[in-house]
C-alpha cells in the first residue's frame, strides 16, 4: 500500500510512519522540515518550509508531484479546520482511495460542558462515537478574534467537529475519523507529567489535589498504543466511513493518575486531596469535574481487531524517564507556588 502523511514527525506521528514502513507500505511524509524525527532511512520526504501551522495552501504546489505518487490512503495527522480538511479533500479527490483525519474527543458536548462553553447534564460515561456532540462551535475562538498576525490565530478557527463533517461528507472520497484521547509519552511538547515528576523530584511531601478534580476522569491513551490503533484504520479498508475512539478500555481517576505516576517516579510523598474551599483562587481547577470525559473504545477493538501492546505501568515508568531526561524550559515562580502550596499544608494541620 501506498500512504501519504500530511505532518508525521511531531509526536505520535514518527511510531505510525515507523510501524507502517515496517509492514512494508511505502511512506511518504509531507511536512515543513521543522520537527526532526528518527524515520526509517527508506521513508521520503516532500517539504514545505514556506507552510505555518494551520496554513495548507502548499498542498497545492505538489500537485503533481502527489499524482506521480498515487497514495492509496492519505493519513491527515493535522486538520484543525474546516478549511485544511477541505484542501485535503479537493487535493486528493480522484488521487486517493481513502483520507484518514485524525480528530479528538473535543467534539463532543461532555467536553463543552466540561469546558463551560456549553449548559447541559451530565452525560452518561462512556461516550461511544454516537454520543451527541458540542452545539457550540470554535471552542477557542476569543472574543474579540486574534489578530491576523497572532501566532495563534488558527485556534479561532478551529473545529474538529467541522474536520469531521467535511472528511466524512465526501461521497466520491471515502473517509476515516479517528477521536483521540489525551495522548501522553516520550516526546510529548506538552509535558503532561511534568509537573507531578518535577515535584516528586524536588522533593515535595505532598501533591494537593482540588477534591472535584481528585474524581475526575479523562480517557488516557499512550502513544505508542494510539500510533498503533492509526495503523490499524489506516491499512484496513473496513475503516472506509467510520468513526473510531481511541483511547484506553478504562479511564483512571486523576487520583488513581497520580499515584501511578508517583510509584513510577519511586516518591514516597503523600496525595493529599483538598476541599476547594481550603485553597486559594490561583490553586482551584476551573474544568467542571462533574462532567467526566470518558469514552468507548469498544469499536475498534471489534472491528479492526485493535489492541494495547505496552502495559499502563510500563507506559508511564517510560514517560516519568523522559520527562526526567527532557524538561521543558524553566518556568518562573516555582518558589512561589510551592510557597503557597506549604500554607495549605500548614492549613490543613491546624
Amino acid at each position: 500500500m501506498k500512504i501519504l502523511i500530511i505532518g508525521g514527525t511531531g509526536f505520535i506521528g514518527p511510531h505510525i510512519v515507523t510501524a507502517l514502513s515496517g509492514l512494508g507500505h511505502t511512506v511518504v511524509v509531507f511536512h515543513r522540515g521543522r520537527t526532526q524525527a528518527a524515520l526509517p532511512a527508506q521513508v521520503r520526504h516532500i517539504y514545505c518550509p514556506s507552510s505555518t501551522f494551520g496554513d495548507r495552501q502548499c498542498l497545492a504546489e505538489f500537485a503533481a508531484e502527489f499524482a506521480g505518487y498515487a497514495p492509496d490512503v492519505v493519513l491527515d495527522m493535522i486538520p484543525v479546520t474546516e478549511a485544511d480538511a477541505r484542501t485535503t479533500m479537493d487535493q486528493f479527490r480522484g488521487l486517493a482511495r481513502r483520507i484518514v483525519a485524525i480528530s479528538s474527543q473535543d467534539v463532543y458536548r461532555a467536553y463543552g460542558a466540561a469546558i463551560g462553553i456549553e449548559p447541559g447534564p451530565v452525560e452518561p460515561t462512556p461516550l461511544s462515537e454516537d454520543a451527541p456532540l458540542r452545539r457550540r462551535l470554535f471552542p477557542y475562538r476569543t472574543d474579540p478574534p486574534r489578530a491576523a498576525s497572532d501566532p495563534l490565530r488558527w485556534m479561532d478557527d478551529y473545529d474538529k467537529i467541522l474536520v469531521e463533517r467535511t472528511v466524512l461528507g465526501d461521497p466520491n472520497l471515502p473517509g476515516t475519523i479517528l477521536r483521540l484521547p489525551m495522548v501522553y509519552g516520550p516526546r510529548d511538547r506538552q509535558h503532561r507529567l511534568f509537573e507531578y515528576v518535577r515535584r516528586m523530584d524536588d522533593r515535595r511531601p505532598a501533591i494537593l489535589l482540588e477534591e472535584s478534580l481528585a474524581g475526575w476522569r479523562w480517557t488516557r491513551g499512550y502513544v505508542e498504543d494510539v500510533a498503533a490503533a492509526v495503523v490499524h484504520a489506516v491499512t484496513d479498508e473496513r475503516a472506509a466511513g467510520r468513526v473510531y475512539n481511541v483511547g484506553e478500555a478504562d479511564a483512571l481517576s486523576t487520583l488513581e493518575w497520580v499515584r501511578l505516576i508517583a510509584r513510577a517516579a519511586r516518591w514516597d510523598g503523600e496525595v493529599i486531596v483538598v476541599p476547594a474551599d481550603r485553597l486559594p483562587e490561583g490553586m482551584r481547577e476551573r474544568i467542571r469535574t462533574e462532567h467526566d470525559l470518558v469514552t468507548d473504545s469498544s469499536r475498534i477493538r471489534a472491528e479492526l481487531g485493535y489492541e494495547e501492546s505496552v502495559s499502563r505501568d510500563e507506559a508511564i515508568a517510560r514517560t516519568v524517564a523522559w520527562e526526567r531526561r527532557h524538561p521543558p524550559e524553566a518556568r518562573p515562580g516555582q518558589p512561589e507556588v510551592y510557597a503557597a502550596e506549604d500554607a495549605v499544608l500548614e492549613s490543613l494541620r491546624k
